[in-house]
């Protein structure tokens, strides 16, 4: 049997079901982002039932896998359109996050074309200078785009902690606030839309008392107030239980909802340390190899191709090695070994999200 992925869909509900309800007492609403599943129909389903109200994608052709597969949840496509797509994109997609006005016009021009009204959001720039547009700039890009037809200003989002680890924090979701109150008035609008940001955001959410000095507000569920921020996309939180800041569980939620399963290809006693001469390895200048004498040394066959090697966790009594693009190799230790027998690993967002990408692993649902 291939390597597979195994995914508990009562566990993705649990995690899901308790972050709506804790985010609800603050009046925000959680956009379940699917990029992680690859667009997983089932895992969509999953989401509405445990009361998300829209789910988002960075790809168009998830969000085409969803809606092909009657999945009825408003669906919104989280990253930039590209021009190439926009048709797609009109047809598929509820709603866009855009900060270019020349994307929102070319999907002005579709709709109207296809007799469809696409709904927009604005991501503004706070800090963590991945997409946004600069805060001075939003009123002037709101202004030009409520006269565009066949297009909906729905409101304003912003995104932190993805590309520099910016934190989600009480300055920087008060700009975001008092923006949207500037353009409301400005406008005589009440925008639908405040999306603070991402799971990383629960932090900054629940702070407050803590049952433990130590303990982090988003694994202790306290709370504060949140301004104008209505909506969160929550995706690791969710499908990993775990705060992004810290990578800290949160409270009463599960970790192991995903699993990722290899067999044993090659057991066999062997040296801890290489020897020969030594150069680059596959994948660039190996770490540094603790020399632990002869060891019970395990092949898997999956590897680089088939996942982050950095972000998985073997079970209890297994040491990670090394990887290749076709192996991961553990010391067994104490454990007994034969060939066939299968190993699970733990795993982070980033493996998690080439797992469900690769053609190799399959994905097996459980209830």
């Amino acid at each position: 049997m291939s390597a597979r992925l195994e995914i508990n869909l009562r566990k993705i509900h649990h995690n899901a079901h308790i972050l709506v309800q804790r985010l609800s007492v603050h009046g925000i609403s959680v956009t379940g982002i699917t990029k992680a599943t690859l667009g997983s129909p089932a895992i969509a389903e999953v989401f509405q039932s445990a009361g998300v109200t829209m789910l988002g994608d960075s790809r168009i052709e998830n969000i085409e896998k969803m809606k092909e597969a009657n999945v009825s949840a408003p669906m919104s496509l989280i990253r930039s359109p590209m021009l190439s797509q926009i048709n797609r994109i009109v047809e598929f997609a509820d709603t866009s996050f855009n900060t270019e006005l020349e994307i929102i016009k070319a999907l002005s021009c579709a709709a109207k074309l296809v007799g469809r009204t696409h709904g927009i959001v604005l991501m503004v720039e706070l800090g963590d200078l991945r997409e946004g547009i600069m805060p001075c700039d939003v009123e002037a890009m709101v202004r030009s785009v409520i006269k565009l037809p066949n297009i909906e200003f729905k409101g304003i989002g912003a995104n932190l902690a993805c590309r520099n680890g910016v934190i989600p924090d009480d300055k920087n979701m008060a700009e975001l606030s008092t923006l949207a109150n500037s353009i409301d008035n400005t406008f005589g609008i009440t925008m639908s839309i405040v999306s603070g940001g991402n799971s990383s955001n629960l932090e900054w959410v629940f702070r407050g008392s803590t049952t433990k000095g130590k303990e982090s507000a988003a694994r202790a569920g306290a709370t504060k107030g949140t301004g104008r921020i209505n909506n969160l996309r929550l995706g690791e939180a969710i499908l990993l239980g775990r705060n992004p800041l810290d990578r800290e569980p949160i409270k009463d939620l599960y970790t192991d909802g995903f699993n990722l399963v290899g067999e044993v290809i090659e057991f066999k006693f062997k040296p801890s340390k290489p020897w020969g001469e030594m150069a680059q390895a596959a994948f660039g200048t190996p770490p540094p190899i603790r020399n632990q004498g002869d060891i019970q040394q395990v092949l898997l066959a999956i590897g680089e191709q088939d996942t982050d090697t950095d972000g998985l966790t073997p079970s209890s009594g297994y040491e990670m090695l090394g990887a290749s693009s076709d192996h991961i190799i553990l010391n067994a230790k104490e454990n007994s070994i034969t060939i066939g027998d299968e190993i699970s690993f733990g795993m982070n967002y980033s493996a998690l999200l080439r797992s469900m990408t690769s053609p190799f692993v399959n994905k097996v649902m459980e209830e």
